[in-house]
C-alpha cells in the first residue's frame, strides 16, 4: 500500500491520502499529551504526504480541535483534507457533563458537552470548531454518535448539512459512529458521500461486511475506517501476558485477547508485525478510501507509516481463513 495515495470520497470531487490520522488521542484518550507533542506529531504527518485530518468537538472537549489549529497555522490549505464532526455542542462547566464519552479524556477544559442535532446545533457546531480549527471551512463535515437521535439527525441534521455542501461551504457530508445498524439506516434514508466507522471492520470485528458496505457501494458512499487497532489492543505487546489492553474502549475480554494473541502467532510464522496486517485489512474492501489510525506521539506517526507499507503474503490471509480468525468471504488486500 502506498499511504500518499489517494482516493476519491463518494461521488464528489474532494480526495484524500490511503493513510489518514486520527485526532482522539490528540485529545487525551485514556492518557494526557502536550501541545508541543501534538503539534509535532500533526507537522509531521505532513511532511510524510498523510493528508487526511481528523477531529470532533468530543476529542478532549476541543482540546483535539485546538490543537490542530495550532499546527495547521502557515500551513497551505489545499495541502490537507481536515473532517471534523457535528451534533455536540461544548458549554462551560463540567460539572454539568452529561455526556459520558468526555469521561474518556483525560486533562480536558472545563466544558460539559450536549447533544444537539437540531439545525440551529448544527451550525453552532461547525461555527465552534471552526474557531477553535483557525480556519474558514472543512472539507467533511460528520454527524457524530447519532444512535439515539435517528428521527432528528434525519429530519434536521442532513437537511442543513446538504445545505451548507450545495452552497460550497463543506465539500462532503456524512456521518462517524461505531456501530453499524445507524449508518445503514442513514445510507438507505439520506444523500450522503462518506461513513467513518469505527472499529467496525477490523481484523476483530467485521460486522460492517455483510450488509453495511454492500450498501455504500451501491450507494456510492466511501467509508473511513477509524480503529483499525480496535483501542490499542492490536498495536499492543501481546507477547506480554501482563500487557493491559482496552477493546471498545474498555478492557480486553479474555476471548478477545485469546483471538489477538492467535493472529499474532500466525504473523510471527511470516515475520509481519500483527500491527501492520491490522492497518491494511481494511484496504481489501474496494468501498475503503481511508484508514485513519490514531497516534500520539511523531514515533507512533511514522510507525504507522511504515507499518502500511510492508508486503503481506497472501498465505497469512488464507491461514487466517483456514484458523477461522477472520469471516470466510472477506476480500484481502493485494
Amino acid at each position: 500500500m502506498k499511504p500518499a495515495e489517494k482516493s476519491r470520497i463518494g461521488k464528489t470531487n474532494l480526495f484524500v491520502t490511503k493513510l489518514g490520522l486520527g485526532g482522539a488521542p490528540f485529545g487525551g484518550l485514556h492518557e494526557d499529551v502536550q501541545r508541543t507533542q501534538v503539534v509535532q506529531s500533526i507537522l509531521g504527518a505532513l511532511d510524510l504526504g498523510i493528508g487526511y485530518l481528523d477531529t470532533a468537538p468530543l476529542y478532549g472537549g476541543g482540546k483535539s480541535e485546538s490543537f490542530f489549529g495550532e499546527a495547521l497555522k502557515g500551513i497551505v490549505r489545499s495541502d490537507y483534507v481536515i473532517s471534523t464532526k457535528v451534533g455536540r455542542i461544548l458549554e462551560a462547566d463540567f460539572s454539568k457533563n452529561s455526556d459520558e464519552s468526555l469521561n474518556s479524556f483525560v486533562n480536558i477544559p472545563n466544558v460539559h458537552s450536549i447533544y444537539d442535532y437540531s439545525k440551529d446545533g448544527i451550525l453552532r457546531s461547525l461555527e465552534d470548531s471552526l474557531q477553535r480549527l483557525n480556519l474558514d471551512y472543512v472539507d467533511i463535515a460528520l454527524i457524530h454518535d447519532a444512535d439515539n437521535h435517528m428521527d432528528q439527525a434525519l429530519r434536521e441534521s442532513l437537511p442543513v448539512l446538504e445545505k451548507l455542501r450545495s452552497d460550497g461551504v463543506v465539500k462532503a457530508i456524512g456521518c462517524g459512529m461505531n456501530n453499524v445498524g445507524p449508518l445503514i439506516q442513514f445510507a438507505k434514508n439520506g444523500d450522503f458521500d462518506v461513513f467513518l466507522l469505527a472499529g467496525r471492520y477490523t481484523l476483530l470485528d467485521q460486522s460492517g461486511f455483510e450488509t453495511l458496505m454492500p450498501l455504500c457501494l451501491e450507494k456510492g458512499i466511501s467509508i473511513v475506517l477509524g480503529g483499525p487497532y480496535n483501542s490499542g489492543l492490536l498495536a499492543a505487546d501481546l507477547s506480554d501476558t501482563s500487557v493491559s489492553t482496552k477493546y471498545f474502549y474498555e478492557d480486553t475480554p479474555p476471548a478477545v485477547l485469546s483471538k489477538a494473541r492467535s493472529m499474532k502467532a500466525v504473523c510471527d510464522r511470516y515475520s509481519i508485525p500483527l500491527k501492520a496486517v491490522a492497518l491494511q485489512f481494511g484496504f481489501g474492501h474496494p468501498s475503503v478510501a481511508s484508514i485513519i489510525p490514531g497516534a500520539r506521539t511523531l514515533d507512533e506517526v511514522m510507525e504507522n507509516f511504515n507499518m502500511a507499507q510492508i508486503p503481506i503474503p497472501s498465505d497469512l490471509w488464507l491461514e487466517f481463513v483456514e484458523q477461522n480468525l477472520i469471516t470466510k468471504d472477506v476480500p484481502f488486500p493485494i
